[in-house]
């Protein structure tokens, strides 16, 4: 296989690592291509320096996971490299070996800010190529067709797409990215009100992008799950259906995207063993999971509940699974009450207080519509 075949299928082994293929012998090739191609033998893909260039205002938006769902506001990192194969050898051949080529030279001499100049411009060059490309059902079908040489990914085309809407509004998110704290620790009120504005103002000008805009105030918080205070704080009240006609309901559908990224690497952390790194990422799951039962009321009763009740059970079967290899009386880290702290007395009291305070929040609003109608 030549260095560029190899590679790429150092990426689709661990695409398929991620998801629910089994890769039983494949242990080996990963280690010696890892070996080959990163140089501290990690499992994070890295992509080289014309490309990584080209794909720097994607770097808040791209996650790691398995492919196979949607991920809204952002683009699986697996996906950049078929993605830039297709550019450079399908769509745009000439120009991306020139840019190519003068991107080498300006690395070489030192000069990155001309080096970001430089692919700038060829991001302006590949967004026009892209809108006539992708603008005909023939020319999307025929993308898909050749990205299917590059990746067996079914979420590849679909990134696709994200990436053209984000390069063609790529000035107007990172302005909105600088508006931002780098981290907020506390998603309460004040702090809520200022982002709403923020995206209030980015949701009128761009509102194609702004589950972008939300996938990087998302990036910031402490706990990802507290994204759809966005929703519950615009919503009359806590009902799922109320939630659903806000502008931010999205963000209850991305927080159960990072719910299926979690699941993800939850099964990959079992299948190689690492328990201490799963505990962690059962902990932040029941975490996310209790948040969305209690802060969002009648969610049986709606597609989000569906969705979660579907993720939970499959969570369930791979702690089942794992937990049936040890002896009963050996017992499992993950039967320690610390990975449910809702379930104890705090928990249950904070619950508690939760659902006062709704109820005290909803009758006052009740109150002040009663006394606007007289």
């Amino acid at each position: 296989m030549t260095p560029l075949t190899r590679s790429n299928l150092l990426t689709e082994l661990e695409r398929l690592e991620s998801c629910d293929g089994d890769l039983r012998g494949a242990a080996d090739f990963l280690a010696t291509l890892r070996a080959e191609f990163r140089k501290d033998g990690s499992a994070q893909h890295r992509i080289n320096n014309p490309s990584q260039y080209f794909f720097a205002p994607l770097q808040p938006l791209l996650v790691e996971g398995a492919p196979e769902h949607e991920n809204i506001g952002r683009m699986q990192r697996g996906s950049l490299a078929p993605i830039w194969e297709w550019i450079s050898r399908d769509l745009l051949p000439t120009m991306a070996n020139d840019y190519i080529k003068v991107i080498d030279q300006l690395i070489l001499v030192g000069n990155r800010p001309k080096a970001r100049v430089v692919a700038a411009a060829f991001q302006t060059k590949v967004v026009k190529y892209l809108e006539n490309t992708l603008g005909s059902p023939d020319g999307a079908n025929q993308t898909r067709k050749k990205l299917a040489g590059y990746t067996a990914s079914r979420a590849v085309y679909s990134d696709l797409t994200k990436i053209l809407a984000a390069l063609r509004e790529r000035d107007a998110l990172a302005k909105f990215a600088g508006s931002l704290p780098d981290k907020i620790d506390k998603f309460d009120n004040a702090r809520l009100a200022k982002t709403t504005v923020l995206l209030e103002a980015f949701r009128k000008k761009h509102p194609v992008v702004l589950p972008f805009a939300l996938a990087l105030v998302a990036k910031r918080l402490k706990t990802q799950w507290q994204l759809i205070r966005l929703a519950t704080k615009s919503a009359p009240s806590k009902n799922a259906a109320d939630l659903a006609t806000t502008p931010y309901a999205i963000t209850v559908s991305m927080v159960l995207d990072r719910l299926e990224d979690y699941r993800s690497a939850l099964r990959v952390a079992l299948r190689t063993e690492r328990v201490l790194v799963a505990k962690e990422l059962l902990s932040r799951i029941y975490d996310t999971e209790y948040a969305l039962r209690v802060r969002i009321d009648q969610l049986a009763q709606c597609d989000w509940g569906v969705r979660l009740d579907a993720l939970m059970n499959a969570i369930g079967t791979l702690v089942e699974a794992e937990v049936a290899r040890f002896p009963e009386e050996v017992g499992h880290i993950f039967g320690s009450r610390r990975l449910r702290s809702h379930e104890s007395l705090a928990g249950r009291l904070t619950y508690l207080a939760w659902k006062g305070r709704d109820v005290v929040t909803g009758g006052a609003a009740h109150f002040k519509k009663l006394i606007g109608q007289t």
